[in-house]
């Protein structure tokens, strides 16, 4: 597509956010294109994913011995490399450093399983039907340096059913995690989302909170 953007997508894990966010872009939903699939961990599973679909991959480890500072010079190189001008992260589990984060300032984004600013952190399934909360989802945010704390962007939100058990809670966030994912991405690659101070801003102005998409 004339204007893809390429844009890297950071995965630990299974990279299922990744697989709906490289689909998107297979489809034309997000007018962009994968540039490189990196991960911290040789053996995640989602990198044999990406390379059967074709992807760049590329695994970036954190030596025993080297600080967050290190690792986050290289992975940017890793990227640079990459021709990538956007950041998604999608299960990536290692926190990111200051520098890092700040040269990525605006074009890094993050998807998280809870409603933030609530439940930050690890374990959200599992902290949000101990607390008997009603609802539950996750959110697309811009990074910031303050972990899960940086502007947010889209929420996919649903009921807490009373049957729910952790894994039931995190499969039925996971496919509003894959809905709404590429939407945000599709926006910045369209031009329509940005980071301006200390806020998203969509169509030229500031979201006064997330967009919300409910499940149906």
């Amino acid at each position: 597509m004339e204007g893809a953007l390429p844009f890297a997508v950071l995965i630990s894990g299974r990279g299922s956010n990744m697989v709906a966010l490289a689909q998107a872009a297979a489809e034309g939903r997000i007018n962009g294109r994968v540039a490189v699939v990196i991960s911290d961990l040789p053996g995640a599973t989602g990198l044999v994913e990406a390379r059967r679909r074709g992807l760049a991959t590329e695994v970036v480890e954190a030596a025993r011995d080297a600080d967050r500072a290190a690792f986050g010079r290289t992975l940017h190189e890793a990227i640079a490399r990459s021709g990538a001008r956007l950041v998604a992260l999608a299960g990536f589990m290692r926190i990111l450093d200051a520098s890092f984060v700040r040269l990525w300032q605006g074009r890094l984004l993050n998807i998280h399983p809870s409603l933030l600013p609530a439940y930050r952190g690890l374990h959200t399934h599992r902290r949000v039907l101990q607390a008997g909360e009603p609802l539950h989802g996750c959110t697309v945010h811009f990074v910031t340096e303050e972990l899960d704390a940086g502007p947010a962007i889209i929420q996919g939100r649903l009921a807490v059913q009373p049957g729910d058990s952790e894994d039931s809670l995190s499969a039925r966030v996971q496919r509003l995690e894959h809905m709404i994912y590429p939407r945000a991405v599709g926006w910045f690659a369209a031009g329509r989302l940005s980071e301006r101070d200390s806020a998203a801003w969509l169509d030229g102005k500031p979201l006064r909170g997330p967009v919300i998409e409910e499940a149906q």
